[in-house]
Parts: structure tokens; C-alpha cells; sequence
């Protein structure tokens, strides 16, 4: 009866582990709708030039926070702030299943922010549905303290869809502020 039992909980086992091993392996694949962090990179170089290093880490601290996002945007935007200041940007969106797509954002801030910069931007967008549901207001706080030029990196936020904008800016910049950037197909002057 013993000899029974052990027979019966090894076969039961082995059934277990039989039935368990394809599901851990096709675990395993990434998913095919998001970018890695080496292609990031990879991209982020090519359209940055020489300042890899912190486009490197910048990058990897992204993906580390919020994981691999199904889009990203290159592009450049200026920017200038006293007090209350304005950003326009323009770039390509590039997402796996609907292709690469020219895109505009503009927005206001205000807070204790001085200075102007112009910028080469990287945006790493996380929870995208479609490319339609980024056409929209993204709120957060960004800070910046540079003279020259740095890496900076940011996080706004709308319907649980976040867009992390990566910046290697020229330019002088000192202050905090609270404001959003508003994404549309076309260009337009109105940042509001």
C-alpha cells in the first residue's frame, strides 16, 4: 500500500513538472509590442551622436522605474522660462504596430524656473493604446540646473499612459516648475 502511494505521488509529480515546463518557456519571450533597452540605446545613439554615456544610463533608469515602453519619440524642442515659460517640440513617433508617425508638442509652465534651451528629446512612452490617445494634455514637474549643457529626464503623466521625456539640452537652465506638454499631429503656436 505504501509502495502504492509513492508510486502514485512520483507519477503525479512528474505529470506536474511535464505539464509546468512549456508554460515557463514561453514565459520567457519579451513582449514583441514594446522596445528593449538595448534598442533604445542603440536608437538613442544614432540620433544623439557622441553624448552616449548618459543617454545610456538615462535610459536604463527609465526601463529600471517603468519597465519597456510600446513607443518612443526622437525629436528636438526649445524651450524658454521666466517664471512662467513654453516649450514646442516636433518628432517621430515610433511604435511597433502602427509605424513611425511626425508628431508636435507644445505646453506652459510656471514656477521658479530661469532660462532658455534647445534640446535633442528622446521619449520613452509607456501604456500607449493607440497612437490617437496621445493626442492629449500630460501634466508633471520637471527641474533642471545646467549651464552649457546636460542629460535630464522627466515623467508626465494622462490616463495612466506615461511619457518620459530624455533631454540633452545647450542652453542654461535653473528652476523648478509644474506644467504639462500637449501632443497633436499638427503644429500649432497655441501651447495652451
Amino acid at each position: 500500500m505504501r509502495a502504492a502511494r509513492l508510486v502514485t505521488a512520483l507519477v503525479l509529480a512528474l505529470l506536474a513538472g511535464l505539464m509546468t515546463a512549456p508554460v515557463q518557456a514561453q514565459a520567457a519571450p519579451e513582449n514583441p509590442s514594446t522596445f528593449s533597452a538595448g534598442e533604445l540605446v542603440d536608437n538613442g545613439h544614432r540620433f544623439f551622436g557622441t553624448v552616449s554615456r548618459g543617454l545610456a544610463l538615462t535610459v536604463q533608469e527609465a526601463v529600471k522605474r517603468w519597465g519597456q515602453p510600446n513607443g518612443y519619440i526622437l525629436g528636438q524642442e526649445a524651450s524658454g522660462a521666466f517664471v512662467g515659460g513654453l516649450r514646442y517640440g516636433e518628432g517621430v513617433l515610433h511604435t511597433r504596430n502602427a509605424g513611425q508617425r511626425r508628431i508636435f508638442w507644445q505646453g506652459p509652465s510656471i514656477g521658479f524656473d530661469f532660462g532658455g534651451e534647445g534640446s535633442r528629446t528622446m521619449m520613452l512612452v509607456y501604456n500607449m493604446p493607440a497612437v490617437n490617445a496621445l493626442y492629449q494634455r500630460f501634466g508633471g514637474i520637471d527641474g533642471s540646473a545646467y549651464l552649457v549643457g546636460g542629460f535630464g529626464m522627466t515623467a508626465v503623466i494622462a490616463d495612466n499612459i506615461i511619457v518620459v521625456p530624455i533631454r540633452s539640452g545647450v542652453g542654461a537652465r535653473l528652476g523648478v516648475n509644474l506644467g504639462y506638454l500637449k501632443f497633436s499631429a499638427e503644429p500649432t503656436w497655441n501651447p495652451f
